[in-house]
Order: structure tokens, then C-alpha cells, then sequence
């Protein structure tokens, strides 16, 4: 038995490529690529860098510039932010107070927005109460901490019900954005789709000094959800300032 075992282990061993072999097919193709690019190597690891760098740009993260005042003084003219494009990409949607990227083509207009999100699928939105504040929900929100110091929360009353699927987006500057109020009478009744918005704005980047990470304010914290509240809105409002 062991005589009949002894050539079948040897026949096994050497077939078997040498260590250094596999390591060398495993650098061939690089390095193949590499002897062929101009720059050589430099070249190659600029080239694996580039596609990296698209790649993250696609499916990841994507840095937008702030075109307009619509969203001062948290986000001004010029500014740059990192908008996270996997933040409701698993299951999770956006949610009240964040500030999202999207796409307003047939919407808005044919470019890509800033705003910060009032109302989702469902929510009762109105403006305004007896101390002029938006209530989603029967809540009133206190939005003082990143309205624009002077704005009120809006100079045109309007009472909406958020259709499923989409948001009610508003602008920090109130006198100065283009938002959801503007198109309550156009296609879409100034709601976006869901699937709109490019992503959430989470990092304010550019100017250096001021990098900081955009977090959820607490102001809508207390707010009910739709169901909770057992209301539903008419849209009754067109027009308004800027």
C-alpha cells in the first residue's frame, strides 16, 4: 500500500508550480500595462487613480458647487459640498430637515438643486400658524437656527398634502429661493420624486475654514408622522416672493 501511495504524493508535489512562478503571473499583467503606458509605472498607478476616482464620483460621494443664495447663510454662492449619493440608497428615504441635491429637470427647471426637505410622503404641510411657523403635521417647527436672519418662514400661505414618493423642498433664505412654493401650480404641484435626488449634502468642504459637517437640525424632531396625524391637506396657495 504504502509503495502504491509513494508516486501518486510525488506526482502531486511536482505539479505544483513554484511559489515565485504564481507571484510572477500575478504581477504580470500590471506590470505588462505598465512597460507599455507612457511614464511607465507613474502613468499606471495616475491611471488606476483616475478610474478610482470616477468610480467614487458615480455610485459614492460627488462634490456639487453652490449655484445661488438659496440656502445662505448655512450654504453660500460658491461653496462646495460633498453630497453623499449612497445616503437612500438601501432602503432609507430622505427625511425632514435634510438638506438634498436633485435633479429638477420638468420640476424646477433643467439643473441640479440645493434645498432642504419640509415634508415627505404623506406629511400635511401648511403655512402658516398664529406665530407665523410651518406645521407639518399639526406640529409647528421652529426654524430659526438656519433660516436667513431676517427671513420669515414664508411671505405666501399654503396648505399642501405630500404625495407618497415625494418631497416638499424649501430654500434656508426664504426671500431668496426658488422652492416648492414657487410650482404648487405647475406639473408635479412643486413636489420632487424621490428617485430626483442625487444624494444628501453632508460635508461643506470649500472655503476651508469653514468645513463642517451638515447635520439634521432638532427642529423636526417632535413632528408626528403622517399617519399619526389622520389629516390631509388641500393645496390652496400660488406664487410667491423670489
Amino acid at each position: 500500500m504504502d509503495t502504491e501511495a509513494q508516486p501518486t504524493t510525488e506526482r502531486d508535489r511536482s505539479s505544483r508550480p513554484p511559489r515565485g512562478a504564481v507571484e510572477g503571473r500575478s504581477r504580470f499583467s500590471l506590470a505588462w500595462i505598465a512597460e507599455r503606458l507612457p511614464g511607465g509605472r507613474i502613468s499606471l498607478t495616475l491611471l488606476i487613480c483616475l478610474v478610482f476616482l470616477l468610480l467614487l464620483n458615480a455610485f459614492v460621494v460627488q462634490p456639487f458647487r453652490i449655484p445661488s443664495g438659496s440656502m445662505e447663510n448655512g450654504l453660500r454662492i460658491g461653496d462646495r459640498v460633498l453630497v453623499n449619493k449612497l445616503a437612500y440608497r438601501f432602503g432609507a428615504g430622505p427625511r425632514r430637515g435634510d438638506v438634498v441635491v436633485f435633479d429638477g429637470t420638468e420640476y424646477f427647471g433643467n439643473s441640479d438643486y440645493v434645498k432642504r426637505v419640509v415634508g415627505v410622503g404623506g406629511d400635511h404641510v401648511v403655512c402658516c400658524d398664529k406665530e407665523g411657523r410651518i406645521r407639518v403635521n399639526g406640529r409647528s417647527v421652529d426654524e430659526s437656527s438656519f433660516l436667513y436672519p431676517g427671513d420669515s418662514p414664508s411671505t405666501v400661505d399654503f396648505d399642501v398634502k405630500v404625495p407618497e414618493g415625494t418631497l416638499f423642498v424649501l430654500g434656508d433664505h426664504r426671500s431668496a429661493s426658488s422652492d416648492s412654493r414657487d410650482h404648487l401650480g405647475s406639473p408635479g404641484g412643486g413636489m420632487i420624486p424621490v428617485d430626483r435626488v442625487i444624494g444628501r449634502a453632508d460635508w461643506l468642504v470649500r472655503p476651508y475654514a469653514r468645513l463642517t459637517r451638515l447635520s439634521r437640525p432638532s427642529a423636526y424632531a417632535r413632528v408626528p408622522a403622517a399617519s399619526a396625524q389622520g389629516a390631509s391637506g388641500t393645496r390652496t396657495a400660488a406664487g410667491v416672493h423670489g
